[in-house]
């Protein structure tokens, strides 16, 4: 079989390392990324005196680090997934009457209003990025957050929306930062392909 096989590569594409030292450097890398995504919306929060760390921050800044040439890591599918997701969850919100009940931490669990906004928020969420082909996991997040009045209509949703903008924004830009030895994998994969097949000669196939 030639070239990298399927199990070989990430959800983007990209050839797994296969040494340490390439391990070590695509580790450091996602560290770097991720660590100045959230730390950049954390450090915001410091300033503004607002809390604009969110559940939803890591798992988008994850995407972004560690799967930037796949469809969910696009710009638009981050703005449309999280848009989306807070326009159910808010309307859930509405609909269920949950203005005005305490969050799942302060009560210590969901109630059953809760419980059925949740459910239908997400799965209205991921319909519609279904419809609008704009799939973004960590949008998710976002439905849960407001449901479970973690981030209920106020500072604490403006919180969310804010830091949901920085990591929105500045997350296509770091995922340009290219890949530990992105091009020598490549290359060397395709070399243990070719190599590895079959060498045609006069008496027939020679391995």
């Amino acid at each position: 079989m030639q070239g990298v096989d399927a199990a070989q590569t990430t959800g983007g594409g990209i050839p797994l390392p296969s040494r340490p030292s390439d391990q070590l450097l695509t580790a450091a890398r996602y560290l770097c990324l991720t660590a100045l995504l959230v730390g950049t919306v954390g450090l915001a929060g410091r300033w503004l005196a607002w809390p604009l760390l969110t559940s939803t921050v890591g798992p988008t800044a994850y995407l972004f680090a560690a799967h930037p040439r796949t469809e969910p890591a696009r710009l638009r599918n981050a703005a449309v997934g999280h848009v989306i997701a807070l326009g159910f969850g808010l309307g859930a919100l509405v609909l269920f009457g949950l203005g005005h009940d305490p969050s799942v931490s302060g009560a210590g669990l969901p109630s059953w209003r809760q419980v059925l906004a949740s459910a239908a928020a997400v799965g209205l969420t991921m319909s519609a990025l279904e419809l609008l082909h704009s799939h973004h996991a960590p949008a998710a997040a976002t439905a849960l957050l407001i449901t479970t009045g973690l981030a209920k209509p106020g500072a604490p949703l403006v919180g969310l929306v804010v830091g949901l903008a920085i990591v929105v924004t500045l997350g296509p830009l770091c995922a340009r930062w290219p890949l530990p030895s992105r091009d020598r994998l490549t290359t060397r994969s395709r070399s243990a392909g070719v190599s590895s097949g079959p060498r045609l000669t006069a008496g027939g196939p020679k391995r």
